[in-house]
Formats: structure tokens, sequence, C-alpha cells
């Protein structure tokens, strides 16, 4: 049996839309820039807490200093028993991490507050 058309068809190798590189490295940088902000957008982007986790402004240096370090006592235990991966264990750890976290820089704030 005879195709009707030839096996592999005949094309032209030479695309109607060649892509001016020039154009395409503008249009790449453009995106990048859009989607990756650079170093020095970020250091000028002004801090925002966040209001869902609040620390106590009041409390003491000390009090802040003993409740990190029970954070992280809390967390060591958990990832030294944690047993296959428990999807709550995880979301544990990481949650306290973020308290954690929360908890010193309010500490830091407290020791070199920001003018």
């Amino acid at each position: 049996m005879i195709k009707p058309s030839p096996n592999p068809p005949d094309a032209d190798p030479v695309s109607p839309y060649e892509p001016d590189s020039n154009k395409l490295n503008e249009v790449a940088e453009r995106a990048l820039d859009f989607h990756f902000p650079s170093t020095a957008d970020i250091k000028a982007t002004p801090r925002k807490p966040s209001t869902l986790f609040t620390v106590d402004p009041q409390a003491t240096t000390e009090t802040l200093v003993v409740y990190l370090v029970e954070t992280l006592a809390s967390v060591d235990v958990m990832v030294h028993h944690l047993d296959g991966g428990s999807r709550n264990a995880l979301l544990g750890i990481s949650n306290n991490i973020m308290l954690a976290e929360i908890t010193a820089n309010r500490v830091l704030d407290q020791i070199d507050p920001r003018a």
C-alpha cells in the first residue's frame, strides 16, 4: 500500500519565528527581576511583623530567654523521638521553631531596639 504523504513529511527547517536573542534576553531579565527581587530590594522593604503570633511586649528579656530555651528543648525531644516521620510531629516541630524564632527576635529587639 502506498502512503499519500512521505515518511517523514518534508518540512522547512527554518522557522518563521526566529527569536531575536537580545529581545529574548531582555524579556527573561524582566521576568527574573519581577519574580526574584534583588537583595537591595529585599533590604529596602520595610519589616512588617506578623500579627498572627505575637510576644507580649511587656515580657522581660529573662522570661523570653527562658521560654526560648524551653521551646528549643521541646523541639530537641520531638526530633529524637520521631519515628517514621509523623506529619503531626513535623508540624509541631515546625511551629515550635517558628515560635522560638519570634521569641528570639523579641529578645534581640529588647537588647538592641531599632530606631
